[in-house]
C-alpha cells in the first residue's frame, strides 16, 4: 500500500470516528427525558449515516477506482436509501398522530 493510499485511509477512518462522535452529539440533544420522535433529529441520524456509507463505499470499498458509471448508481442508492428512509418515517409519524 502506498503513502498516500494509507494517508487517505487513516483520513477516511478520522472522519468516520469524528462524524460517529458527532451522531453521538445528535442522540444526546434527546437529554435525560423519555426519547419521543423527533423529525430534525430523526433527519440529521440518517443524513449522518448515509454520509458514513458513502466514505465506506469511496474508501474502503475501492468505489472511487471504478467506472463512473458504478459511482454514480452508488451515489444514486444511497439518494434513493435515503429518500425511502425519510418516507417511511414520515409516512409512519402521519399515521400514528392521525
Amino acid at each position: 500500500m502506498s503513502s498516500t493510499s494509507a494517508r487517505r485511509l487513516t483520513l477516511a477512518w478520522l472522519a468516520l470516528s469524528a462524524i460517529a462522535i458527532a451522531q453521538l452529539g445528535v442522540v444526546s440533544l434527546e437529554g435525560r427525558r423519555a426519547p419521543t420522535p423527533d423529525v430534525a433529529i430523526t433527519s440529521m441520524a440518517i443524513g449522518i449515516a448515509l454520509v458514513k456509507v458513502r466514505i465506506i463505499f469511496r474508501e474502503f470499498m475501492e468505489v472511487k477506482h471504478s467506472p463512473r458509471w458504478l459511482r454514480r448508481l452508488t451515489d444514486l442508492w444511497l439518494v434513493f436509501t435515503g429518500a425511502m428512509l425519510l418516507g417511511c418515517y414520515f409516512v409512519g409519524t402521519a399515521f400514528s398522530t392521525g
